[in-house]
C-alpha cells in the first residue's frame, strides 16, 4: 500500500483521568480496531479536539478522528513515535469485546472515529478512514475481516455506529472491510518529480473553487472554514512559484471540485479532459502518481 497517500497529525489533549489517563494499551500495539463515528453530524476533527480537550463531566475519549481534510490523532495511538495509549470510546460493562479479542476495548484497542454530514464530504473523509485502517492493519499485520470491528457489533443495544455514518455515503461496514483490504494491496506507481504550477491551474483552481468556497464560509460565519481555504489558496499560489503542494491540498482540491466537474462535463457532453489534466498538474506538483 501507499503509505504515504495521506499525512497523519498528531496533537494531543490534555492527560485527564476521564478522557487521557496517559496508560499504554495493555497490549503494546493494538489487538484490534474498533470502528466509530461521532454522532455528531457537521463536526470536524478539529472540533472533537477542541471538545475532548476541555471535556471534564464524562469519560470519554477516541485516539483517531477523521473527515474529509485531516487525520487527527488526539491520543497516541502508537502510528508514530509515541506509543499507543488507552482511550475510552467502548462502555466497560458491554462482554463481547472480551468474548471476541480477550481485552476491553478500551484497554486494548483503538477507537477510530468517523465524522460525517453537515459540510463534511464523505468520499474524502471515507477514503481517508480507509488509508488509515489500512496502514494500522499493515503496520500491524491484522486481518481487516478479523481485527476490524465496528462500535455496533460491540454494544448492538445502545450503538449503531460505525453503520449510520457509512450509510449517509451509500456505505456499510461490509464495503469498509472490503475497501481497506483492497487498499493494502495496492500497489504504488512511480511518483513524477515535483514541478510548478501552471499559473493557469493555479489560477482557476483559486477563482472557480476556493475563493467562492471562503466567501460561502464566511457568510455562514464559519471563520475556521475560510482560514482554511486562505490558506490552501496561499499554498496554491506557492506551489505555481515553485515550492510544491502538500499531498492533502491537492487530494482536497481535486476530490471536491475536479473531479465533479470532470464527470460533470462528461455527463453533458463536453470534453472533460481538462480537468483531468488540471488534476494531473496537482498531483505533478504535489508528488502524486498520476492517473
Amino acid at each position: 500500500m501507499d503509505s504515504n497517500k495521506y499525512q497523519i497529525e498528531r496533537r494531543y489533549i490534555n492527560k485527564r483521568p476521564n478522557v487521557r489517563p496517559g496508560i499504554r494499551l495493555v497490549t503494546g500495539s493494538p489487538a484490534f480496531l474498533v470502528a466509530h463515528d461521532t454522532g455528531n453530524p457537521g463536526a470536524s476533527a478539529e472540533n472533537h479536539f477542541s471538545y475532548f480537550n476541555t471535556q471534564t463531566d464524562r469519560s470519554a475519549s477516541a485516539q483517531v478522528f477523521i473527515d474529509d481534510k485531516r487525520i487527527l490523532e488526539i491520543l497516541p495511538a502508537g502510528t508514530g513515535p509515541d506509543p499507543a495509549e488507552q482511550a475510552f470510546h467502548v462502555i466497560r460493562n458491554v462482554t463481547t469485546d472480551n468474548e471476541l479479542f480477550g481485552y476491553d476495548a478500551n484497554h486494548a484497542a483503538l477507537g477510530i472515529e468517523l465524522c460525517y454530514g453537515g459540510t463534511i464530504n464523505f468520499a474524502a473523509a471515507y477514503a481517508r478512514l480507509v488509508w488509515y485502517f489500512a496502514m494500522c492493519c499493515t503496520k500491524w499485520n491484522k486481518t481487516p475481516s478479523t481485527h476490524i470491528v465496528s462500535h455496533k457489533q460491540l454494544d448492538p443495544a445502545r450503538k449503531s455506529d460505525i453503520d449510520q455514518a457509512l450509510a449517509t455515503g451509500g456505505k456499510t461496514l461490509g464495503d469498509l472491510i472490503r475497501d481497506v483490504t483492497t487498499e493494502m494491496t495496492i500497489q504504488v506507481r512511480p511518483v513524477p518529480a515535483a514541478a510548478k504550477l501552471p499559473a493557469d491551474v493555479c489560477d482557476h483552481v483559486i477563482i472557480s473553487y476556493i475563493q467562492p468556497a471562503r466567501h460561502a464560509a464566511l457568510q455562514q460565519g464559519l471563520s475556521e472554514e475560510a482560514g482554511h481555504f486562505e490558506r490552501l489558496a496561499a499554498n496554491v499560489r506557492a506551489a505555481a512559484a515553485g515550492s510544491g503542494l502538500p499531498k492533502s491540498n491537492a487530494q482536497e482540491i481535486i476530490y471536491n471540485w475536479l473531479s465533479p466537474a470532470w464527470h460533470k462535463a462528461k455527463a453533458g457532453g463536453r470534453d472533460p479532459g481538462r480537468y483531468n489534466q488540471m488534476a494531473n498538474a496537482l498531483r505533478t506538483c504535489a508528488g502524486i502518481p498520476l492517473e
